[in-house]
């Protein structure tokens, strides 16, 4: 076995969206660092997720085994687990099991007998600590969401027992703010993930989170996808709690960039012949789709608004918009299957961003200088939609938790059309500048966290 080049594994999570900022920060050491071997691990459902055309020589990928049976790997012959979290629960089985490991070695296979000098992965994967042990080399994890989703977790023992908020199935609509944790103290008990203080605290991925938590600490580095000052207060934390804690996003922009989207893309020729600042964004991410009736309202809200809007939506959801409108809103709206994300939140037209409160979503909001209307499902979305309405003030969260025509209709009136409006794309504006000092200037904190962290590679 060669020992002389260095050799990064990364390990993903290949479930949701946790695969594409591990994988941007796969770009970026392989551009940064060309002598380095770097090998991206991942399912093949995963990779087939990602923009893999055009890599860098030295970035290798390498498929995991996901865990699941033989039949369920051909549609037509079972339908998948029903849950997502029984396909997760096979993958964490597997990965138990020596999947891991078993992609260690065929990583040092396909890069010629380099063996691995480093371990990263997915914040997720706590036992990929364990396999970077045993092979006595660091472990570097990248937490892939929203700075206080992950505060959230490494506090969950301490948010269990205390008084108001551990009590059980209540708390999902518990308003109570979380003053027990100085850093949350903006957020509510009904922003939690679930799996800390309410819901199924004894499922596989709640355990896998609190598992989690009590492992990073242990990590060599842990890797964040933010930008340092965004949240002064959780980042001051992380730096007490982690023996290294280092900000290089937003990730997206950190690594060499794709082939820009053609000025020809359909989206973006109709956002050319509309004002700054005029039209409604809608997606909800690639995973997360409202509830029928939600999008109905959603729809009935733009139509009665007078808003012009672009909306990426899937075509299988189309059939549960209300009859006639897209005739109806035919000159005030464009619904594709798909659009160009990071493009036309960059567009001049583009006033604000209806959107689930993803992570990698809000961060893209955030660099384009967009506010946001949030309406979050899950995970850390209520956190992140939190964030955006009370810490940074960039946004709204829907009124009453779920999308109606007239909460819809008010949302975007205070958005885009009120002096409140105007307020939130001023502080759009700003943290657009911060992020983009981050990652473009020489001095920017995530370029020298980015260095920081190449020196721990070797």
């Amino acid at each position: 076995m060669a020992t002389a080049r260095p050799h990064v594994a990364l390990i993903a999570f290949p479930f949701g969206t946790h695969a594409a900022p591990l994988f941007a920060l796969a770009r970026a050491i392989a551009a940064a660092a060309p002598g380095t071997a770097v090998s991206f691990l991942s399912t093949a459902r995963s990779f087939a997720t990602l923009s893999l055309a055009e890599e860098s020589k030295n970035l290798l990928l390498v498929p995991v085994a996901d865990g699941l049976p033989d039949a369920f790997q051909a549609p037509a012959a079972l339908p998948p687990p029903e849950h997502i979290e029984q396909m997760i629960g096979m993958f964490m089985a597997a990965a138990a099991a020596g999947s891991l490991r078993e992609a260690l070695t065929a990583a040092e296979t396909g890069n010629g007998g380099v063996r691995v000098s480093c371990v990263m992965s997915d914040a997720f994967l706590w036992m990929a600590g364990e396999v970077a042990e045993a092979v006595g080399k660091p472990w570097v994890p990248l937490w892939t969401g929203g700075p206080a989703g992950l505060s959230a977790h490494l506090y969950t023992d301490l948010l269990r027992s205390a008084d108001g908020i551990g009590d059980g199935e209540t708390n999902w609509r518990n308003e109570k703010l979380l003053d027990c944790v100085p850093v949350l103290g903006a957020h509510r008990v009904s922003d939690l993930p679930e799996g800390i203080v309410f819901g199924d605290l004894d499922a596989p991925v709640s355990r896998l989170l609190h598992r989690m938590a009590q492992t990073l600490p242990k990590a060599a580095a842990v890797l964040l996808n933010t930008f340092e000052g965004l949240d002064p207060a959780i980042e001051s934390d992380f730096a007490a709690k982690f023996s290294k804690s280092l900000s290089l996003g937003p990730l997206h922009l950190l690594a060499p960039p794709f082939v820009p989207t053609p000025r020809t893309d359909h989206c973006l020729l109709w956002l050319d012949g509309r004002a700054p600042a005029t039209v409604a964004y809608v997606s909800f991410g690639s995973f997360m789709s409202p509830p029928p009736a939600e999008l109905a309202e959603l729809a009935e809200g733009l139509e009665a608004s007078g808003v012009e809007f672009l909306w990426s939506l899937k075509d299988e959801a189309k059939k549960f918009l209300p009859p006639g409108f897209l005739e109806r809103t035919r000159d005030k709206g464009l619904v594709v299957s798909w659009a160009p994300q990071v493009e036309v939140l960059q567009h001049a037209a583009v006033g604000v961003f209806v959107m689930h409160g993803g992570w990698n979503s809000v961060l893209e909001s955030i660099t384009a200088g967009v506010p946001m209307i949030s309406r979050p499902f899950f995970g850390d979305q209520r956190m992140n939609a939190r964030s955006v309405s009370h810490v940074w003030e960039v946004g709204v969260v829907v009124e009453g938790g779920a999308m109606t025509k007239d909460g819809v209709v008010r949302a975007l009136e205070v958005v885009l059309k009120r002096e409140e409006g105007r307020r939130m794309r001023e502080k759009a504006s700003k943290l657009k500048a911060a992020g983009m000092r981050a990652v473009v200037r020489p001095e920017g904190s995530s370029k020298v966290n980015f260095k920081k962290f190449l020196e721990i590679l070797g």
